[in-house]
């Protein structure tokens, strides 16, 4: 079954909309170190996007491919090339405008899929924004992530080998390189998968940032133990939560998991 918008008619997509849900991925364009395309999350966001909609009947919008500004603690910060950032206040715009366009179209249930850690508090805002001009009905709009819906047993097993760093460190490291091993095989570069990461991470931002608190890899945390078994666990897992506040926030009656 068809469940990209892209790749549909405008006949096709007004059918989907009476009753629907409409998932719009949100990723980034963002160095992710030696082994791994600037492209993760945005790979990341489409797929589970994807994986999410078959549960739930749902179909995926293009998804957003720039996010908000790379930081040197969770992201390797702007030192990278490759690495191309939005303002805060274009995203917010971006995301704003496209949710207007939805609303227009009739989608009354609507779910934004981040994949980039620095996305969050701007998606919110895009939202608040509709709540607050939106003049007619308001519709359902929820906000996630992979990594806040994985069960505390998930991440145990993902870091049977090396100790959970947290996720605003987990950047190239073994979450999001297992993804990659299970999602896009073919573009993970395994022989320069990476053990390193920051040493001392800042509690506080520096203004111009400091290259020397940045691994020159861009990786922020070690890849090692990493496996394309695990990224099909995150994936199962975080799907699986997913779908099922999905059923009670939409009110939906059947949810199956495969």
């Amino acid at each position: 079954m068809n469940r990209l918008i892209s790749n549909m008619t405008w006949k096709e997509y007004r059918d989907k909309v009476e009753n629907g849900i409409l998932i719009l991925p949100v990723g980034s364009t963002e160095q992710h170190g030696p082994h791994l395309p600037l492209g993760v999350d945005t790979i990341i966001a489409t797929q589970f996007s994807l994986a999410i909609a078959r549960e739930v009947n749902a179909v995926v919008a293009p998804t957003v491919s720039y996010g908000y500004k790379s930081l040197p603690a969770s992201g390797g910060g702007p030192m990278f090339p490759g690495t191309i950032d939005l303002n805060g206040s274009t995203l917010t715009s971006l995301v704003y405008d496209l949710l207007k366009e939805f609303v227009a179209d009739g989608w009354k249930q609507i779910l934004i899929f981040s994949a980039h850690y620095e996305n969050e508090a701007f998606l919110s805002e895009a939202c608040d924004l509709l709540l607050r001009n939106q003049t007619e009905e308001f519709p359902k709009v929820l906000i996630c992530n992979w990594w806040d819906n994985l069960s505390a047993e998930t991440v145990s097993r993902v870091f049977d080998e090396v100790k959970f760093p947290g996720w605003a460190l987990e950047h190239a490291a073994i979450s999001e390189t297992s993804l990659m091993m299970h999602l896009s095989p073919e573009l993970v570069n395994e022989d320069l998968i990476t053990d390193d990461g920051m040493v001392s991470p800042p509690t506080y931002q520096s203004f111009p940032p400091s290259k020397s608190l940045i691994p020159a890899t861009g990786c922020l945390h070690s890849a090692r133990s990493s496996s394309a078994e695990k990224g099909k666990l995150i994936v199962e897992d975080a799907t699986k939560t997913i779908v099922s506040f999905l059923k009670k926030e939409f009110s939906l009656d059947l949810v199956t998991f495969k």
